[in-house]
């Protein structure tokens, strides 16, 4: 099995009142988080908590999470909205004279 690279993943230090503490997490898994004093001490925890499961998981043969960053993306995706949300759409494209993709990307991006 691949060895995966704990260093790919995403993580995040945020501070939480609720536990008087920065948490550290990981996008690719939700469920772990580390909680300590400082921002640093928060990231060097979950970032050893992951190497650790992803350690336990290739040792009982679990296959881990690909890092997002490591993940392909073809650049489509669909998204279901209501139809008279999907009628203003159209309309606002027509309008515009654009396709409704070029509108929908339009406003994703913030364009």
């Amino acid at each position: 099995m691949t060895r995966v690279n704990a260093e790919h993943y995403i993580y995040r230090v945020r501070w939480s009142a609720e536990d008087n503490a920065f948490i550290g997490t990981v996008v690719e898994m939700p469920s772990l988080s580390w909680a300590a004093d400082t921002q640093n001490d928060a990231f060097v925890g979950i970032r050893s908590l992951v190497a650790e499961v992803l350690d336990d998981m290739l040792a009982n043969a679990e296959t881990p999470p690909d890092a997002i960053a490591d993940r392909s993306y073809s650049g489509k995706f669909m998204v279901r909205v209501p139809p008279e949300v999907h009628r203003q759409l159209a309309i606002d494209a027509a309008e515009q004279r654009v396709s409704l993709n070029r509108l929908a990307a339009s406003r994703l991006i913030g364009a």
